[in-house]
């Protein structure tokens, strides 16, 4: 599955070439050039990177920046014509993982793209379900744009059930694959720990079941909406 890079440009022709070069790489791309739909979008899409302009309409990439860093780790490249250090440092403690100056090759921004994905765990966003991005390398899960605050166990146990979409997992299954210490661990305890993360699950997106029961078996992740009463 292709990732998704969200260019976040008010120039129309800068925006176009970036685009061109990340789909010759094998990226999906998505243009935003106003700065008050950003956030938005990212809580909905949750992209596998954000390139991001510091001078829009509307707003200034360093907010942004900010803004996503309250709701989101997606990694974000920020791109400016403004080179002076203290500028460099902004942008950096703002929450962005990069930094690159215009003007640039294209070439050079696809290579910090994939330098970017490799460092922070790039490939954060697994087929699981539509807005869930797991990174394995900070045991966190955002749904929608949204951090779900899981434990670590609660971490594992999702990304052991993302890892079986649509197979039933049998408690057993799931205790030996969450437990690495090969304790002893009783049913009820598997239980607890999915209902607490049906709970944060549900906290995020009402609307949507991701873990099911499946009587004297176990459990199954499949997103289904859930039923009008």
């Amino acid at each position: 599955m292709k990732q998704m890079i969200l260019v976040v440009e008010d120039e129309p022709k800068l925006a176009g070439v970036l685009r061109d070069y990340l789909r010759q790489a094998e990226f999906k791309t998505f243009w935003i050039a106003n700065a008050s739909a950003v956030v938005p979008w990212v809580r909905k899409h949750a992209p596998a990177l954000i390139l991001l302009d510091l001078m829009l309409p509307g707003g200034n990439g360093l907010n942004i920046c900010r803004e996503i860093r309250t709701c989101s780790t997606v990694p974000i490249i920020m791109i400016t014509a403004r080179i002076e250090e203290i500028d460099r440092l902004q942008g950096l403690e703002s929450g962005a993982d990069d930094y690159i100056c215009k003007p640039f090759s294209p070439r050079e921004v696809v290579a910090r793209v994939r330098a970017v994905l490799r460092r922070t765990d790039g490939n954060p966003s697994p087929d699981t379900a539509a807005g869930l991005v797991l990174n394995q390398s900070r045991y966190q899960a955002i749904l929608n744009g949204h951090d779900l605050g899981l434990t670590a166990v609660e971490f594992r146990l999702l990304q052991f059930f993302s890892s079986k979409k649509g197979q039933v997992c049998t408690r057993q299954q799931l205790m030996d694959n969450i437990y690495s210490d090969e304790r002893v661990v009783a049913d009820r305890t598997i239980d607890s720990h999915v209902m607490h993360l049906r709970t944060k699950i549900a906290l995020v997106d009402a609307n949507s079941e991701f873990i099911h029961s499946v009587y004297g078996v176990g459990y199954k992740f499949e997103l289904r909406e859930k039923m009008e009463r």
